[in-house]
């Protein structure tokens, strides 16, 4: 045994002492399973863990709205993010697939996720306004160029590397710790100090997460992986664009198209209600609590939403649609009659809670019907027309921040509302998929 403690301690993690099976991976990976198990765990749990600090959907909009900068910037945020992973993967993954040995990749990816986040870091004490808002959408547009290289070159490594039938448990125990981990860091935020400044915070919160995608970089070093095939590196763009016409020939898929799109709507909501605990006086001390909720939302919420996808993808997306959309629409209502105003720490967090549920409950749904609704020939075609086109009208969505900016916080939160009704009307009529 070429690692006798990683041995059994893989063995634990696995559930039984045949884990060193290897199934769907080169011979040659075999004997280093264990240690390339623990090296992408680590280095997972890592990047888990520093994608929480600099959370596009927490993080930054509190630190946009702390820096003064206008409320468009925010409208931005989570488009930037999204779609700079989605669109640069179609070219990204012809390049990849030229390159033997991948691991390199991520690393490198890696490395560029951590010097984005230190040069905001290194930004945010001296910066102010729309000159901010700028500056943050151009590093995180970086950024997601960095996590799009990352995810892409993942797929492969682990691919090569973990066998077949450990790579859920894999991910399993990567969720599970980093989840606690992120609970954790919720738990210290709520508890700062407040004497210290917004500045100080972030520089730290953001430094962290520099710093966490290092030590990712440094773990993911540590797999063993054996140089793979380097033929097929097609161009992908291409491929995705010459099969664009897909939307208008095959309606099945076009209908789920316009459903994923007006989704939307619910993906782009969060930061607006993390400016509307801003704009309700809420101290960072809120900002602590609001990532605890988001955490517990993930876990309670996830399993539920698995099996009701199982048994029908298509009424988990309308009805998480729904609830979303009665939501926004009742918070811009109360406040437009005067009736009521969000201001307390504990009704934010309640807020936010349920978009975070109701957002993981629209994107799991939406994953399964995909998969179900795609066949072995067509999944590859569904995922990149899909990714392209859903890119391009996230960033376009991105204009709604405008709406805050001219009105107010509440009033982009009831446009989305609104939209998300439409989604779940929607959503409700495309044909079933799931459980038949």
């Amino acid at each position: 045994m070429d690692y006798p403690l990683l041995g059994r301690l893989y063995d634990l993690a696995t559930g039984d002492e045949d884990a060193r099976v290897c199934k769907e991976i080169p011979d040659a990976s075999c004997r280093h399973q264990p240690r390339n198990f623990f090296a992408y765990l680590i280095a997972n749990i890592f990047t888990k863990v520093a994608d929480e600090l600099c959370s596009a959907r927490l993080i930054f909009p509190w630190l946009i709205g702390s820096l003064g900068a206008p409320a468009v910037f925010a409208g931005f945020l989570v488009p930037v993010r999204e779609a700079g992973v989605l669109l640069p993967q179609l070219v990204i993954a012809a390049y990849i697939r030229r390159i033997a040995v991948r691991k390199w990749v991520w690393i490198a990816g890696g490395l560029l996720s951590a010097s984005a986040m230190a040069a905001v870091t290194l930004a945010v004490p001296s910066v102010r306004g729309t000159t901010a808002g700028w500056l943050i959408i151009a590093l995180l547009s970086v950024y997601s160029l960095a996590r799009g290289i990352c995810s892409v070159s993942a797929k492969d490594v682990v691919g090569k590397t973990i066998s077949k039938t450990r790579r859920g448990t894999l991910m399993g125990w990567s969720a599970s710790i980093s989840g606690l981990l992120t609970l954790f860091i919720g738990i210290a935020i709520g508890l700062r100090n407040p004497d210290n400044t917004d500045g100080d915070f972030f520089v730290l919160l953001l430094a962290s997460s520099a710093i966490a995608y290092v030590l990712s970089a440094l773990c993911f070093a540590w797999i063993r992986e054996v140089p793979g095939a380097t033929e097929g590196g097609g161009n992908a763009l291409a491929s995705a664009l010459s099969s664009l016409g897909i939307v208008i020939t095959d309606s099945h898929f076009r209908h789920f198209v316009i459903a994923r799109t007006l989704l939307l709507s619910i993906a782009l909501a969060p930061p607006f209600y993390v400016l509307l605990a801003q704009r309700s006086g809420v101290d960072l001390s809120g900002l602590g609590v609001l990532i605890i909720a988001s955490g517990l939302a993930s876990m309670v919420s996830a399993p539920l939403w698995g099996r009701m996808s199982d048994r029908s993808s298509r009424r988990v997306m309308a009805v998480t649609a729904l609830l979303s959309g009665l939501m926004g629409v009742t918070v811009f209502s109360l406040e437009l009659a005067g009736l009521y105003q969000f201001s307390g720490k504990w009704q934010i967090t309640g807020l936010f809670f349920l978009i975070a549920v109701f957002h993981g409950g629209a994107r799991l749904g939406r994953k399964t019907y995909l998969v179900d609704m795609a066949n072995q020939d067509n999944r590859a075609t569904y995922v990149a027309v899909s990714n392209t086109l859903i890119g391009l009208f996230m960033l376009a969505g991105g204009a709604i921040g405008i709406v805050a900016d001219r009105f107010s916080v509440t009033t982009v939160i009831g446009l989305l509302g609104v939209i998300s009704l439409l989604a779940a009307l929607y959503c409700w009529r495309i044909r079933e998929v799931s459980g038949t």
